[in-house]
């Protein structure tokens, strides 16, 4: 066996437990969390094998976090993906964000609209933050946008959702073994991988070691070898 990992996923949990172990508020936990971010997307994007990364960034359930810190979350996205443009364009990495965007504000909204707009001609790795992303929620739009032409198939409900791609390897750090509304109609033949350390402390070394044991199982997809 030599499975390619096309399309990687990743749980990226942790971040506010790394912080506190270490003496320190969350906020801090997700500032190193998104050097995480840019040293994975680096590795993946330095790696032709590797074609798709998408990264749990927001859930459709993390408003239910203290107005404080989805404030901040908001705020360091923003940063975020306006200090890392010039890394993506020489990265030649191609940004294509998923999730219902409606509900961010205008400035945040735009940030992401204009990333997107500037690496639409990079033709490498391309990276989808999942942002106010639910896989129930996508599910739902996407029937919703296709009501009422009928039949429903697999190929046209596939076609509607905001990632069309199915996952080969996904990976959640943090130590829970669970997918937490994460890209549920993508996982379906996804190899599922799960590490106790904690996001900030992900490092690319430890995502080669994951890759590797990958290509070692064998993926019947409900067949026979």
């Amino acid at each position: 066996m030599n499975n390619r990992p096309n399309h990687i996923a990743i749980i990226m949990d942790g971040n506010g437990r790394w912080a506190e172990s270490k003496g320190k508020n969350r906020s801090f936990g997700h500032e190193k969390g998104a050097e995480s971010v840019r040293t994975i997307t680096s590795y993946c994007a330095d790696h032709p094998e590797i074609n798709r990364l998408s990264l749990y960034a927001f859930s459709t359930e993390n408003w239910k976090r203290p107005k404080l810190e989805v404030e901040f979350l908001m705020k360091l996205l923003e940063k975020y993906l306006k200090n890392e443009r010039k890394n993506y364009l020489e990265g030649n990495i191609r940004f294509e964000p998923i999730g219902d965007l409606s509900i961010f504000s205008k400035s945040l909204r735009k940030v992401i609209d204009d990333l997107q707009n500037v690496t639409e001609g990079c033709n490498g790795l391309v990276q989808s933050l999942a942002l106010n992303y639910g896989g129930r929620d996508e599910i739902v739009r996407a029937v919703n946008a296709l009501f009422p032409r009928i039949p429903i198939t697999v190929e046209l409900l596939n076609n509607a959702l905001d990632c069309q791609h199915d996952i080969d390897l996904l990976i959640r750090t943090g130590g829970d073994h669970r997918l937490s509304n994460f890209l549920l109609w993508q996982a379906a033949y996804a190899e599922l991988f799960f590490t106790n350390t904690l996001w900030p402390e992900f490092t690319s070394a430890e995502l080669e070691s994951i890759i590797k044991k990958f290509k070692t199982v064998e993926r019947r997809f409900g067949g026979l070898n």
